[in-house]
């Protein structure tokens, strides 16, 4: 999957500020950026008697409401869905996904913190930098708030270069680590195969699916 890196910090401490210029410093670079915001109050998926809520109360798993525009994704949940899953309806097709919250996720994370706000996080798992207005005692790499080139910078090198090309295997929608020797072999065998296809050309990107019936005892 992309790589995925969290914006955490304190209320008001200016995480969707920092988001909104990493996203602006990312794209000027060329690079495909996906966000995922994570809140603690349920959103309202749509209006009764809408069509696309009639779809869901009728039992639909999953809608697309398609704009001109846009479109709107709607999967009701019995249960908080966990940020891999969520991930794994963006597909491959990013070069990077960052969050905003998610502080207690697996994702690698980036810190904002402002004096104002009383003392920076504590015991965030995974965390690779400080966006901070004032220095603090920590081993953890600091930017200036303002430092978006910096952070930018550090997300292209440590996350988005090393991944942009990948091979990625999912069994039973759950991803599968593989050594170097197991990517080479699959992309290896599974471009050559595509590649003597008819009318296929250059092969920048593959997807491939498949669905077993399950099988009885």
């Amino acid at each position: 999957m992309p790589p995925v890196v969290s914006i955490v910090g304190r209320s008001k401490s200016g995480k969707t500020t920092l988001l909104e210029k990493l996203i602006r410093e990312l794209k000027s670079r060329g690079y495909r950026v996906a966000t995922i915001k994570h809140t603690v109050h349920e959103p309202t998926l749509d209006e009764p008697e809408k069509d696309s809520w009639r779809h869901i109360r009728a039992g639909s798993e999953a809608t697309v409401v398609s704009a001109p525009n846009g479109l709107l994704f709607i999967k009701p949940a019995a249960a908080e869905i966990s940020l891999d899953e969520v991930v794994r309806l963006f597909g491959e097709d990013y070069d990077i996904i960052l969050t905003e919250g998610f502080k207690r996720g697996s994702a690698p994370k980036i810190a904002v913190h402002r004096k104002e706000n009383g003392p920076p996080l504590s015991s965030v798992r995974k965390l690779i930098a400080i966006a901070t207005d004032e220095p603090l005692e920590t081993r953890v790499r600091q930017f200036p708030l303002d430092d978006v080139r910096g952070l930018a910078d550090l997300l292209e090198e440590g996350f988005i270069k090393p991944q942009r090309e990948r091979t990625v295997l999912y069994v039973n929608r759950t991803p599968i680590s593989l050594s170097t020797f197991p990517k080479k072999f699959l992309a290896s065998v599974m471009v050559g195969m595509v590649s003597a296809l008819k009318g296929v050309g250059e092969v920048a990107s593959l997807d491939f699916f498949l669905r077993r019936k399950p099988s009885k005892d």
